[in-house]
């Protein structure tokens, strides 16, 4: 069963991500996140790059838990 405390959540290292949760790989690649990022939390990375947290955040869950995981994922940022 799904639990919301499972969302990937901004203060997550890259690479802890991307083993438990191998389908985010395409999305972190898509998005330029670059391998030397994988020892960073998401946020930092996401700062770096500029890009949105919420956006990045959502594709990363929707990849890793599918539409259940639309409702919660903004709690977390």
């Amino acid at each position: 069963m799904f639990r919301f405390d499972q969302l990937i959540r901004r203060d997550m290292i890259v690479r802890d991500v991307k083993q438990r949760h191998p389908e985010t790989i395409p999305v972190f690649e898509n998005l330029r996140f670059h391998a030397v990022c994988d020892d960073c939390d998401i946020w930092t990375v996401v700062r770096k790059i500029g890009l949105n947290l919420s956006d990045v955040l959502d594709a990363l869950n929707q990849a890793a838990f599918g539409p259940q995981a639309e409702a919660g994922e903004h709690a977390n940022n």
